[in-house]
């Protein structure tokens, strides 16, 4: 593999990797600016105007955005993040200077059509319509925002129903010039790539755009709270969150490893004593999410409202357990299951550019992949019980859909893992 990054006069920054034998790459721009950037009033926006990405600019119709990059048998997909827009292709290796003109095309020249706008305003009403048909889904915006209250970090990404019904062609506008600056936008490319002819063409469509200063956002604070919504469900949605570390911090690799002996595959402490013991649930699980400034242990669960009392307790006996009893052979197998993942998903082009994308705006270079097994390997049992004890006492947040009104309440769990 060959990692070269170049950064422009104004701060654009082209980072590219080369994978020998491959006949395809993945180019895209990765664009600083998510949810967690967005004022009270423009929650929602950033999703918004990746859909309007989309629907045209100055030189192609939204038509004739998706035939070019099918007429080569491409992939053109955009999404949204809680920090970044990412708008990316996959293509053949002759056809990448096209992805890259047709993603740099809908990034900086965008019509906003005040037709299209109300068309995609419908398309995200019916999204944020079926994400609340979707308790599994959903339950996760309630325990985000039962996370982080009154945090642009706590809100959803769709946004709610009476701002995206707002949203004009001047706030996209608006949006566009705050937070789209070429500091904040990273172009990415991994695969059957040329760096030099990439940058050539970067510095063609990016060159003269004009430096910004750094957008900032509010910070992250975790401060648990409860979310209970009752529906006449066949199944109570549980999650519960606790508050660790962001990206930079030293335990972020002991939070991964901990969520994973939890509730990381069918081995973990989780799935073995609620599902395959007891039979309370058909889907339990564990996770760790890390960003800028914060990180999440995530816990989910779906189980019967007579059954939600015993889960819960279950589960919170295997967190006090763990800080006394984990394994060797849990942590090892833990850290292979990681390694493994990551390893396996780097042989995919698309997987490579998102990774060189975020690490490089993490942490301004690309840490080499022997870099993060290293520090995977690294963690050991007494970390990770350390990391288990603590936890155990940390502050959490809940969030419960369906026949709830059995269910316990977050008082109730903090005294059950405080025992």
């Amino acid at each position: 593999m060959t990692l070269r990054l170049t950064t422009l006069p104004n701060g654009f920054r082209i980072v590219t990797e080369h994978m020998p034998g491959l006949l395809s790459a993945s180019a895209g721009i990765w664009v600083m600016a998510g949810g967690r950037h967005e004022r009270p009033e423009q929650n929602g926006i950033a999703h918004f105007l990746e859909h309007m990405a989309f629907k045209g600019t100055k030189r192609r119709t939204s038509l004739q955005i998706a035939e070019e990059i099918e007429d080569v048998g491409g992939y053109i997909n955009a999404y949204t993040s809680r920090e970044m827009t990412a708008y990316y292709a996959r293509v053949l290796e002759a056809d990448v200077g096209l992805a890259l003109d047709v993603i740099g095309d809908i990034v900086l020249n965008p019509a906003f059509d005040k037709k299209e706008i109300e068309v995609e305003r419908h398309v995200i009403l019916q999204e944020i319509g079926q994400a609340l048909d979707t308790p599994d889904d959903i339950v996760f915006d309630w325990l985000q925002e039962a996370s982080y209250p009154d945090q642009a970090f706590g809100r959803t990404i769709l946004g709610p129903e009476e701002r995206v019904s707002s949203f004009n062609r001047k706030d996209l506008q608006g949006f566009v010039a705050e937070h789209y600056g070429p500091g904040q936008m990273i172009l990415a490319a991994a695969g059957a790539v040329d760096h030099d002819a990439i940058v050539k063409q970067a510095e063609a469509m990016f060159g003269s755009m004009k430096a910004k200063p750094a957008t900032t956002f509010q910070a992250a604070r975790f401060k648990g709270s409860e979310r209970r919504e009752v529906k006449d469900l066949e199944q109570v949605h549980f999650a519960m969150a606790f508050d660790a570390p962001g990206y930079r911090h030293p335990d972020v690799y002991t939070a991964q490893v901990y969520a994973m002996t939890m509730g990381g595959g069918m081995s973990s402490r989780l799935f073995q004593k609620v599902r395959e013991e007891r039979g309370l649930c058909y889907s339990i699980f564990a996770q760790s999410g890390a960003y800028e400034d914060a990180g999440q242990i995530t816990l989910y669960a779906g189980t019967s409202a007579e059954e939600i009392g015993e889960l819960t307790q279950i589960t919170m006996d295997e967190l006090k357990r763990a800080a006394d009893d984990m394994s060797e052979a849990e942590v090892a197998r833990a850290r292979t299951q990681i390694k493994a993942g990551m390893l396996m998903g780097l042989e995919s082009p698309s997987s490579r550019a998102e990774r060189i994308a975020r690490l490089l705006a993490i942490y301004d270079r690309v840490p080499g992949v022997d870099e993060a097994v290293a520090r995977i390997d690294a963690v050991t049992v007494a970390d990770v019980r350390r990391y288990a004890g603590d936890l155990a006492g940390a502050d959490a947040a809940l969030a419960l859909y369906g026949p709830v009104e059995a269910a316990p309440s977050l008082e109730d769990i903090r005294k059950r893992l405080a025992a």
